[in-house]
């Protein structure tokens, strides 16, 4: 069962690869795809590709990536035991936010991965994600903290970037870092409800 996700989620990415639906397919220099358990009860979608990522062709692996790592270590959790993507799969130009046209042209990889994965739990990381996925205009600050049902009965739960918890390293009660420490304690507590509801069932 297992083989058979990873080969399906292989022939996804290799025809992701010559993907050309919008500008981001020019000034690429490695598609990122996603990386992680190919069936993942956990699933986090950040916004696009950075320098670092575009140059592995990996996400999440830059500065904003290894604080994600230590995000996810506080609660016992693994990269290895989760899977990460973006919403564009190449990198928007001097790290800007993708365009809602960029995020559109690429959304039908998501989603795909999505179907494959089928989490329990997806984390939006950021505005572009959370605002895409649940269709919203409200800003993190507001949206970040709930868990919000989705399609197939899967959950969403919006936390901030860690991109912008490196620029804001205040680890004060009320700041971005203290509430994201709240927020991953959450996703946790939530995941073991989740999986014991589903072994029950």
């Amino acid at each position: 069962m297992q083989a058979k996700a990873i080969v399906t989620l292989e022939a996804l990415a290799e025809r992701a690869q010559g993907c050309q639906r919008c500008g981001l397919a020019r000034t690429r220099t490695h598609l990122v795809f996603g990386e992680g358990d190919p069936q993942a009860d956990l699933m986090f979608v950040g916004e696009g590709p950075g320098e670092v990522e575009d140059q592995t062709g990996r996400p999440f692996v830059g500065p904003a990536g290894q604080l994600l790592t230590q995000i996810l270590g506080s609660v016992g959790l693994k990269r290895d035991e989760v899977y990460i993507t973006n919403v564009v799969k190449c990198r928007p130009p001097g790290n800007r936010v993708p365009t809602r046209q960029e995020m559109e042209a690429c959304w039908d990889w998501l989603a795909a991965q999505i179907a494959l994965i089928r989490p329990l739990i997806i984390v939006t990381l950021g505005n572009a994600a959370t605002q895409k996925l649940l269709g919203r205009t409200e800003g993190i600050g507001q949206l970040r903290g709930r868990f919000y049902r989705w399609k197939g009965g899967i959950e969403v739960f919006p936390m901030f970037h860690p991109s912008f918890l490196l620029r804001n390293p205040s680890k004060k009660k009320g700041s971005p870092k203290y509430l994201t420490w709240l927020d991953i304690q959450a996703v946790k507590e939530r995941l073991s409800l989740l999986r014991s509801q589903t072994q029950d069932a």
